[in-house]
């Protein structure tokens, strides 16, 4: 059992095992029935109103993604198990263990497990943040003129 502080609520150490943490439920990735993402869970480890922040982990199962969105915040991401890609803005990129990826305010951005394996991530973000926004048709468009990102799209990454 994890060590508590005086209250119930407030944990000072939760102990893991494999990807997964004391008292920590493992979430729906989102409520969407839109299918804009696939084989995704996600664990809320850190939200506290005096952080000001929250922790999160995703793990995105081999094959599975992230939904392609953006926000007027911004997120930071370290890799922390497992291989994949992920699209900022107009850049696709391979990423691995311990790979720390910054995806600023309004920008395009969506994780995929690419390579056989788990995509396991910690992603750093306000506490207090906007709805994310979804591409139209035309953002769709223009994203996928660039051949990188209409193959990462298709699940298609080149390495």
């Amino acid at each position: 059992m994890g060590t508590r502080m005086a209250s119930r609520d407030n944990w000072i150490h939760r102990k893991a095992r494999d990807y997964r943490w004391e008292g920590v439920a493992e979430l729906p990735y989102k409520e969407d029935d839109r299918a804009l993402f696939k084989a995704i869970t996600r664990q809320v480890l850190f939200a506290d109103p005096q952080l000001h922040g929250e922790l999160r982990y995703f793990e995105v199962a081999p094959g599975g993604f992230s939904t392609l969105e953006r926000h007027q915040h911004m997120h930071a991401v370290m890799i922390l198990r497992g291989r994949g890609h992920c699209l900022v803005g107009e850049e696709v990129r391979a990423v691995g263990t311990r790979d720390l990826v910054t995806v600023p305010a309004m920008t395009w951005h969506q994780f995929r497990a690419t390579s056989g394996e788990p995509l396991g991530f910690l992603c750093m973000v306000n506490a207090t943040r906007d709805k994310p926004e979804l591409p139209s048709a035309e953002d769709m468009a223009k994203l996928e003129r660039d051949a990188k990102i209409a193959a990462f799209l298709r699940n298609e990454p080149s390495a």
